[in-house]
């Protein structure tokens, strides 16, 4: 069931965005966790205002390979504390992004990659008489 539509899921992604800018505040992250957190936020904001959705800006990305991005994030955040060696020295970094890793396979699952993404039909364009 797709019950998260292209603009909810807009409005996730922005919340996302500022979880990943805070969490080496919130989670007192430094070094490599923070870092990452700190990229992951500034690629996943670029990444958000390039999609054609009605909270893009840009819109240069189409929607539903905006999902097969967040499928590939989603499996990579999961990967991460193994591949990059922190799933036994810092739990708190590798439980948030294993966590976070759920959270985007959860979303890719449940949002309607094939929605109209457009906010403008014809007949909204038309002038009033």
């Amino acid at each position: 069931m797709k019950v998260i539509s292209p603009r909810m899921h807009g409005m996730l992604d922005y919340g996302t965005i500022a979880l990943f800018a805070l969490a080496p505040t919130i989670f007192n992250f430094d070094g490599p966790y923070a870092t990452a957190c700190y990229v992951l936020a500034a690629g996943y904001l670029l990444i958000t205002l390039a999609t054609d959705f009605p909270l893009g800006l840009m819109r240069l990305i189409p929607f539903p390979m905006h999902g097969g991005l967040e499928l590939i994030s989603g499996l990579a955040l999961l990967a991460a504390p193994f591949i990059f060696g922190f799933h036994d020295d810092n739990t708190v970094a590798r439980n948030f992004f294993m966590i976070m890793g759920i959270v985007f396979l959860g979303s890719w699952m449940l949002t309607d990659w094939r929605a109209d993404t457009h906010t403008h039909t014809q007949n909204n364009m038309m002038p009033h008489h």
